[in-house]
């Protein structure tokens, strides 16, 4: 038995990558609808061997459909998440929209599982699950193992976010701008605000009144959420880099109580989703070469932070499509609906 599976936001990047997820993982699909606006509407896509025709996102869309992966955007997100729930269908939105609304779940599988699960339950196998921001998702990766045990009183994050972030457009630039530079053209940025070849800037989300960027506020309050932690202290400073796909992260955390690095090194080791990768003898950890392309976040480079007690330091390094959105995304489907699935056929 399969599940009639709706990608709103098709050609983006995210929704491309949805199609490669679901391929991979061998999601079990009775029908694929590829839905966006009705300038991609035609367009035709590859999904396991076939084509499959872009067809315009109407509201009537959802009717017979289970499940729905949005990632058009907060706007088209917030349109339809009535004609999606009431059809019956399962909404999973990898934008803003509902990340902080009470009762709608913010999951990261490996983490917060159960939270899927009970919302759907009170729903009746309806509603909306929320994926988190990108950089959340890539920092709780790691941080989670040792939030159970240590538990985390403060966070200090500086990051360097790819370009796919921004949506496919903002790739295209980085790669025509790239080749403009080398070519001695001048570079006009069109979808970013700066120059992004051979530059980086402050994450161009908006600006609030306390000087944080939104990116920065959604770390903070998104991880309280996840973590169900609201005395959690957390600041950062995103910057946006020229890397295509992949966000890295510097980040020190504060604990509670003791941790060795060693202990914490035990606890990545054995964590769902998080590979160690790094060489101390040759000064190399992960970098975003490494990463691009793969489901799992990595991390290294652990040390006792010198100026402070019970702080450690991590980089952590993960695909900002794959994990930080449609992996994700997916895997709170295949929780929610997949597992659901296999009960009801046993």
């Amino acid at each position: 038995m399969g599940l009639n599976v709706v990608i709103v936001g098709a050609t983006g990047a995210v929704g491309v990558e949805f199609m490669n997820v679901l391929e991979r993982r061998n999601f079990p699909i009775a029908q694929l609808t590829l839905l966006a606006s009705c300038r991609s509407a035609g367009t035709t896509l590859r999904f396991k061997g076939r084509d499959v025709v872009v067809r315009e996102l109407t509201k009537d869309a959802f009717i017979g459909q289970h499940l729905a992966l949005f990632s058009a955007g907060s706007g088209v997100s917030k349109e339809y998440r009535q004609a999606c729930v009431e059809a019956g269908c399962l909404m999973v939105d990898n934008s803003s929209a509902f990340r902080m609304e009470d009762g709608v779940p913010l999951v990261v599988p490996e983490i917060n599982p159960g939270e899927a699960v009970k919302a759907l339950q009170k729903n009746g196998g309806k509603g909306v699950i929320a994926n988190p921001n990108c950089t959340t998702i890539i920092a709780l990766m790691a941080l989670a193992p040792l939030h159970r045990v240590a538990g985390i009183k403060r966070l200090v994050a500086a990051t360097y976010q790819a370009a796919s972030g921004a949506g496919h457009a903002a790739m295209v630039e980085l790669q025509e701008s790239t080749r403009d530079f080398l070519d001695g053209k001048p570079v006009v940025p069109k979808v970013l605000p700066h120059p992004y070849a051979f530059n980086l800037f402050p994450h161009n989300s908006p600006m609030t009144a306390n000087g944080y960027c939104e990116e920065e506020i959604k770390l903070q309050k998104e991880s309280r959420k996840i973590l169900a932690d609201d005395s959690l202290r957390i600041t950062a400073t995103c910057v946006r880099v020229p890397v295509l796909r992949t966000h890295a992260e510097a980040l020190n955390v504060e604990f509670h109580r003791p941790i060795t690095v060693e202990h914490a090194y035990a606890l990545l080791r054995e964590s769902v989703g998080v590979t160690v990768l790094e060489d101390r003898a040759s000064n190399r950890w992960a970098m975003p070469t490494d990463v691009a392309g793969k489901d799992n976040v990595y991390v290294g480079r652990l040390r006792r932070d010198l100026s402070q007690d019970n702080t450690l330091e991590l980089w952590v390094v993960g695909d900002q499509l794959l994990k930080g959105a449609a992996l994700n995304a997916v895997q709170c489907a295949e929780v929610a609906l997949v597992g659901k699935l296999a009960a009801n056929s046993a």
